[in-house]
């Protein structure tokens, strides 16, 4: 396997910019995550089901998605992030959003983009419905497997 060492400059730098203390990013079977004190490159990789908490100290602030509402987390319309990056709720500045709180949806529709490795990424509805929760704000970091919004 070659060891693309440049994107695991822009990961560590991505890592550095959003605070964030670790980012993964797959594309197909191969992964390359990098982590505070190092990257490890996977191949074979199987995403996991949901985020894991490394933090044992209960006094120390989660991130959001760890203390986001837990019945969107298992709502069957929970729509999540298929990625690290920071989420965009439009597609310019100034703009008006993809989607508010009460729009309807169809499958295929933009609901959101999110930026990962300066790449712009839409994140398209996979059924259509009512948009009855938005989690996220314009210009926040997500996670993999965060809840972004939920659709009814």
């Amino acid at each position: 396997m070659k060891i693309d060492s440049k994107a695991i400059k822009e990961l560590a730098a991505l890592l550095n910019e959003t605070g964030l203390s670790e980012i993964e990013v797959a594309d197909g079977d191969q992964a390359i995550r990098v982590a505070k004190g190092g990257a490890t490159v996977v191949q074979g990789y199987t995403p996991a089901a949901s985020p894991v908490n490394m933090n044992s100290d209960p006094t120390t602030p989660q991130p959001a998605s760890m203390t986001s509402d837990t019945v969107a987390h298992n709502h069957p319309g929970a729509v999540t992030s298929p990625m690290v990056g920071t989420v965009y709720l439009q597609g310019e500045p100034g703009t008006p959003p993809f989607v508010k709180k009460g729009d309807t949806v169809k499958a295929g529709d933009t609901l959101v983009i999110i930026e990962a490795m300066k790449v712009m990424n839409p994140i398209k509805a996979e059924k259509g419905g009512t948009v009855t929760q938005i989690l996220v704000s314009d210009g926040q970091p997500v996670e993999y497997a965060d809840v972004l919004m939920v659709i009814e």
